[in-house]
């Protein structure tokens, strides 16, 4: 008899198809398992499964659940994929391996000193909001350029651009325009700027659209809390 795939085997699979159907590698996409709202116990399987790239929301939920397992697998990385008060610059320095929502000039600032301090530079992706959604936080597309000019005159590591897409509304044309504006704004000498963008519903369509990593949650955890 032939064993079930599992959720995260599952999600490889269709990843790899997208690339595929993209002409891409799917080394080249980052799955990022978003275990928000998740207790260590429902994380630790796709730990031992191999998945070593998780993220989470907010900053004391994860100071909260991830030193324990830290201990067990030293080599997981953290992404923090909520938006990010600037008091908690600190803590989100010192915790996360990458930052997802960089979206103003405040969080510049306090993400520069927190890095100063830790000595950690933290790389960052700037949430830009393609959707005209103030409520969901992100740079407005017109002040991008000055955003990560600021960014950079910061020394924060800039690991490419974030989007949200409103939802119930087709997302392809979303993800094309953050492809659009990743490649617009790279700078000859830097690596080319990743885009994190799509989740559970749509993160074929991302990848065939240009993204690097994409965030994954209900797909392999199940809905939030069950």
């Amino acid at each position: 008899m032939e064993t079930p795939r599992t959720p995260l085997a599952e999600i490889h699979a269709r990843i790899a198809k997208a690339c595929a159907i993209a002409r891409r590698k799917p080394e080249d996409v980052t799955l990022v398992a978003v275990s928000k709202t998740h207790p260590a116990e429902r994380i630790e399987p796709l730990l031992e499964q191999g998945q070593r790239v998780f993220g989470e929301n907010r900053v004391p939920e994860a100071q909260d659940k991830w030193p324990g397992l830290r201990e067990r697998y030293p080599d997981a990385e953290l992404h923090l994929i909520g938006q990010l008060q600037s008091n908690k610059a600190d803590d989100a320095a010192a915790l996360f391996d990458c930052i997802h929502s960089l979206d103003r000039p405040n969080l510049v600032k306090a993400l520069a000193k927190a890095f100063d301090k830790t000595g950690r530079r933290v790389p960052c992706f700037v949430q830009v909001d393609v959707g005209e959604e103030e409520q969901k936080g992100g740079c407005p597309i017109g002040e991008l350029p000055a955003l990560l000019a600021q960014a950079r005159g910061a020394d924060i590591p800039l690991a490419g651009l974030m989007c949200l897409p409103p939802q119930d509304i087709e997302p392809a044309p979303f993800f094309a325009l953050l492809d659009k504006l990743a490649r617009d704004s790279g700078l000859p000498e830097e690596q080319p700027l990743g885009r994190s963008m799509g989740m559970s519903g749509d993160f074929e369509t991302a990848i065939q659209l240009g993204a690097t990593h994409i965030r994954v949650g209900s797909a392999l955890f199940g809905a939030r809390g069950t």
